[in-house]
């Protein structure tokens, strides 16, 4: 996917760069036979709440699918299994002093086991957990490049 840059601050283009790499996903499992994913709600910068996919950064160690595994577990209580690579986001935006590049690996999970709950996420960024019914999902989540992928998972999973 096509790197972007938001967030741009008047003297941000000469501020020191810095990386950031996460990862996450779609989970997904079938719920009185009808697909569902489980996403997270959290509030942005201005306190709006928006709905998204469970993600996070890498801890020392981790490969990206791991830590996929690990932050959809602690932001939504469901341990899942990594099914595939749905694809990456590369963006950009503006920090404090510094302007952030930040990689966000997607996976798409099967749920293996677990209770949906925001209440056990260690850095209380999710505040809401909720299934969604996969064909409600695009109209649900705050980010075009979310919505982008759980097109292309849809398709995936419509495929024989």
């Amino acid at each position: 996917m096509a790197s972007t840059w938001h967030g741009a601050r008047r003297g941000s283009a000469n501020w020191p760069v810095s990386e950031e790499v996460s990862a996450g996903g779609l989970v997904v499992d079938a719920i009185d036979g009808v697909a569902q994913a489980a996403v997270i709600a959290r509030r942005n910068r201005n306190g709006r709440l928006e709905w998204c996919l469970p993600k996070g950064h890498l801890e020392s160690g981790e490969t990206p699918a791991q830590a996929a595994v690990r932050e959809i577990r602690e932001e939504t209580g469901i341990q899942g299994q990594v099914l595939r690579h749905l694809g990456t986001i590369d963006y950009w935006f503006a920090g404090e002093q510094t302007r952030v590049h930040k990689v966000v690996h997607h996976y798409l999970l099967s749920a293996v086991e677990g209770t949906l709950t925001a209440q056990n996420d260690p850095d209380a960024e999710a505040v809401a957990a909720e299934w969604v019914p996969l064909d409600q999902l695009r109209g649900r989540l705050a980010y075009p490049n979310e919505r982008r992928l759980v097109q292309v998972a849809s398709t995936l999973l419509e495929s024989p």
